[in-house]
């Protein structure tokens, strides 16, 4: 089998992406990268949040307490794409589009997986990226105000009435993708942040609304984190729940330290992507990383 270390196969783009924050896009889509790195994969990640830039400052801490600690952690490689300047909205909107196609370009060429993390509002550069997606993951707090941004729901019903813009973003964002020839679009739409507080009879019209939009906009619907202390508590260091142990081994590992790697588990096994389920953990990345 050849090295899934080198890209000998196509590169695959993961987007996250909608258009509200607070949903723990940057904290999943950090998870997803460790994830990978972790099983030897080469990984890029391009952070189109020009404005929070959650996900790149979760790999400067990265950066910064490996240096402290003389860690040698897996790293992705990183790049940034801010807006143009240009002063016609044409030629900006031209400009971001080209300068998107070189990034992509440049960090396809070199690496397995190309995660981008789109800004939670609707911007050109990110309906430009998502129309790039191989795998698009929409996370979305156990709120009927997140789903609105799926679709329009009846108060006494709960039946989905309509759809919603993004929704219609991200369906013109598959139309181009198919008039270009390019692979279909597995969009992926998961329940993040819950609360284990939260009330059951909303929790269950939540999920039923989700699944009733699952058959209308063809989307898979698959399980996200719980809301947890361990996930705030690990982005100032960089850390994830994947090397956390390997990088602090004096730290404690409680019960909801193992829900939530069981959580995070579970929900890379859903994303089934190219290469995951056959690589396994290789034992000799963690060994070079210097991690053991």
């Amino acid at each position: 089998m050849a090295d899934k270390r080198t890209n000998t196969a196509p590169a695959h783009t993961l987007v996250f992406g909608n258009e509200k924050g607070g949903t723990g896009k940057s904290t999943l889509a950090m998870h997803v990268v460790a994830s990978l790195l972790d099983r030897g994969f080469a990984v890029a990640v391009l952070d189109l949040d020009t404005r929070q830039r959650s996900l790149y400052r979760y790999l400067e801490n990265r950066v910064r307490f490996a240096e402290r600690h003389g860690l040698r952690l897996p790293m992705p490689t990183t790049a940034a794409l801010p807006p143009a300047k240009h002063a016609g909205l044409s030629a900006r909107q031209t400009a971001e589009a080209e300068a998107l196609a070189n990034a992509l370009a440049r960090l396809r060429a070199g690496h397995r997986f190309v995660v981008v993390d789109c800004p939670g509002s609707d911007t050109h550069l990110s309906r430009l990226a998502h129309a790039e997606a191989d795998t698009l993951v929409t996370p979305v707090n156990d709120s009927f105000i997140d789903l609105d941004l799926l679709g329009r729901v009846d108060p006494d019903s709960y039946q989905v009435t309509a759809l919603s813009h993004y929704a219609e973003m991200v369906w013109d964002a598959r139309k181009r993708r198919s008039l270009r020839g390019a692979s279909a679009m597995d969009w992926v739409v998961t329940r993040n942040r819950l609360s284990p507080l939260q009330a059951a009879r909303n929790m269950r019209h939540v999920d039923s609304v989700l699944r009733s939009l699952r058959q209308r906009l063809a989307f898979r619907y698959v399980p996200g984190f719980t809301e947890r202390v361990i996930y705030r508590e690990l982005f100032p260091k960089g850390l994830t729940l994947v090397d956390f142990l390997r990088a602090d081994p004096a730290a404690r590992m409680t019960i909801s330290h193992v829900a939530a790697r069981q959580e995070m588990r579970a929900f890379m096994d859903a994303l089934r992507l190219p290469g995951w389920a056959e690589a396994g953990v290789d034992p000799s990345s963690r060994r070079a990383g210097g991690l053991e």
